[in-house]
């Protein structure tokens, strides 16, 4: 490990008023436990640990980023507003220099909440790291970031929200999609016409020890980092690929997630998954702050550990060797692989079919995006749910081209709010946000 002391920022929000049920594994216990540890270790007691108190999002920051259905005061509580408002609090300790990095240990989640939103989804209402990211954006000037996704599912919704930036890397090293919900994140999910290559799916079979993650870590997430050359790292930090998680089937430790973070050394972390609240979680968290803080973090093992109990087999590392050659082939061939994508038609479509599975919504939506070389891409949004209202979105993206704002403009202007409840228009440039 690295012994380079670093000022490391906490923010802890547990949520105490917000759980979907009393004995739901997306409860206030999950924080409570480590909140518990974390004061038993006596970590607060360093100097160069820090705590800070969580602000609160707005709903201005939630508009940069979202297109709530019907508004952003809609899908959201307080505890949504302040889970959100304690990753910006980590932002900006670390943007104005008063730390090295930031922890925003808070809940709820939000990876699986994509640019739409009509209700919660994987227990997620609004994606907290991507509010996070565009309040940098709009507050620090551009940035280029990495987002590495380290929860066991799969973070479709941040993949969502970043399908067409080529400034925000996504990567997401999860449970194989066709054993854990969402189902999705595979190699071939690569990224958009104008950001193909800016989304990396790593799919691991289960039962992947720390071995295979670290594995990956070292041969394919770092190197694909030094090639994109981040302003920012945000590890997403779920802890849900643990040993003795209830509704996964991994096998990593909290010396692994240690590791993992130490090697990795994000700006910014932010809690998301992670269900074994007692076993687990508190010796991950206690693990992943002494890492970001460069203080020794060895001696943290949970009491019932036994590496052999949980190494992985030869099979799978050898699986897992190979995938890591063949994506890592993927991203040195992504130009050409965008060449032949670009040349055909000046708007590209997708239809989508998303299950809000925490609120049982089915939507249907088709996504259009002009092919552009100088920009992310004028973005158009035709999204219906089911027993809920038709909405139109029309999202001209950070950096835009003439062309793009100028062809954006037309169609907000144009669009008559029939057949759609809404037609909503988001600047992300210019930080404006029009509904009709």
């Amino acid at each position: 490990m690295t012994n380079k002391l670093r000022k490391t920022g906490l923010i802890f929000f547990p949520a105490f008023d917000w759980a979907i049920s009393p004995t739901h594994p997306e409860r206030e216990e999950r924080l409570l436990y480590t909140q518990d540890q974390v004061f038993e270790e006596g970590l607060l007691d360093f100097d160069n640990i820090i705590e800070y108190k969580p602000g609160m999002a707005t709903v201005d920051d939630i508009n940069r980023i979202h297109i709530c259905v019907p508004d952003a005061s809609s899908v959201t509580t307080e505890s949504h507003l302040i889970s959100a408002g304690g990753a910006i609090t980590a932002a900006d300790k670390v943007l104005q220099g008063e730390v090295d990095n930031a922890f925003a240990l808070v809940r709820p989640p939000g990876h699986h909440s994509m640019m739409v939103v009509h209700g919660a989804r994987g227990f997620c209402n609004v994606n907290i790291e991507a509010i996070m990211v565009e309040y940098i954006r709009h507050t620090y000037g551009p940035k280029r970031v990495a987002i590495i996704d380290t929860d066991c599912h799969h973070g479709d919704g941040t993949q969502d929200i970043y399908w067409h930036d080529p400034d925000t890397l996504y990567i997401s090293i999860h449970q194989d999609g066709r054993t854990l919900y969402p189902g999705s994140g595979f190699p071939d999910e690569f990224g958009g016409p104008n950001a193909l290559g800016a989304t990396v799916n790593i799919p691991l079979p289960p039962k992947t020890s720390e071995e295979g993650f670290l594995y990956v870590l070292d041969n394919l997430i770092m190197p694909i980092l030094d090639d994109f050359k981040p302003d920012l790292i945000v590890n997403s930090a779920g802890q849900d690929n643990h040993y003795t998680d209830p509704i996964t089937d991994m096998r990593f430790t909290a010396q692994g997630y240690a590791i993992l973070n130490d090697r990795l050394s994000p700006d910014i972390a932010v809690l998301e998954g992670g269900y074994s609240v007692e076993t687990a979680l508190p010796y991950i968290n206690v693990g992943i702050i002494l890492a970001m803080a460069g203080i020794d973090y060895s001696y943290v093992t949970e009491p019932d550990y036994d590496p052999q109990a949980i190494r992985q087999s030869p099979e799978l590392t050898q699986y897992i060797e190979k995938e890591v050659e063949l994506i890592h082939d993927l991203w040195n061939n992504r130009e050409a692989q965008k060449a032949s994508m670009k040349k055909n038609s000046e708007f590209i479509s997708r239809t989508k079919n998303i299950y809000y599975d925490t609120d049982g919504i089915h939507e249907e939506q088709t996504e259009t995006i002009r092919v552009c070389d100088d920009c992310g891409g004028l973005l158009t949004i035709d999204s219906r749910a089911n027993f809920m209202d038709r909405i139109f979105a029309v999202i001209i993206p950070r950096g835009s081209c003439s062309m793009c704002r100028k062809k954006g403009e037309e169609i907000f202007n144009t669009t008559e709010q029939r057949p759609f409840k809404h037609v909503y228009f988001q600047d992300r440039e210019r930080d404006v946000f029009h509904v009709k």
